[in-house]
């Protein structure tokens, strides 16, 4: 979980998303259990540090309108979490995984407007709490901005994101002390990764990494698909 952990922090830091789809199925094989609360908790920092990192091109307006559709989505996610038993979130993780890569790597160019925004940050809601796993529609309605607008703004809203989605598994007793001492436990590699894309972020080929993500994820989810 630790190396998944510094590889994730290290991609998410260099090209604004992969973490989650990384470290998703990794936990999801090790210790089920950890989903989504430990993923979520990892992020906070994770993504606090790159929306500061790169403040300066964030969308701040694409981000409102995320953020109305996440509220709605979040509910959508504890739903999931209720009426799905725990044996099937190996399943619905590996199944995600897959669906999101494949779409992210065949979607045509588009510019995004509010009704976007909204319909991402609903799905969004819905998947990342319920597995952890939010980034590819959010990737999806960025691709074609500018490098640092893509890392900055998906930062944001998956920060605003996991507040609220933390909120809402803590109210309904689906955060347990587990989910924070596994997470502090693995902090130190966070950093390392963190540590480690502020080096280069500004010199990699992002699309090409980007890509590679991807290609992991599908291999990720089918492999957590035939183990669920």
């Amino acid at each position: 979980m630790g190396l998944a952990v510094l590889i994730g922090a290290f991609i998410q830091g260099t090209t604004g998303m992969g973490f989650a789809l990384i470290v998703a199925p990794v936990i999801g094989i090790l210790e089920p259990r950890l989903i989504p609360g430990c993923l979520l908790i990892l992020m906070l920092p994770l993504n606090a540090y790159i929306a500061w990192r790169e403040r300066g091109a964030i969308d701040f307006n694409g981000t409102k309108w995320i953020t109305a559709g996440r509220v709605a989505g979040t509910f959508g996610g504890l739903w999931v979490l209720i009426a799905i038993p725990l044996a099937y979130l190996n399943a619905l993780i590996g199944g995600t995984t897959i669906l999101a890569a494949l779409v992210s790597l065949l979607v045509p160019a588009f510019s995004p407007g509010k009704k976007a925004f909204v319909s991402t940050g609903f799905f969004t809601g819905i998947t990342e709490t319920a597995t952890g796993i939010g980034g590819p529609p959010l990737a999806l309605v960025y691709q074609h901005m500018p490098v640092a607008t893509v890392r900055s703004s998906i930062a944001l809203c998956f920060l605003i994101g996991e507040i609220i989605s933390l909120t809402v598994l803590a109210f309904n007793g689906r955060i347990v002390m587990a989910h924070l001492t596994q997470a502090l436990e693995l902090i130190p590699v966070l950093a390392i990764g963190i540590f480690a894309s502020h080096v280069i972020h500004q010199k990699i080929n992002s699309r090409l990494l980007r890509s590679a993500v991807l290609v992991f994820a599908i291999v990720s989810g089918i492999f957590i698909l035939l183990h669920g």
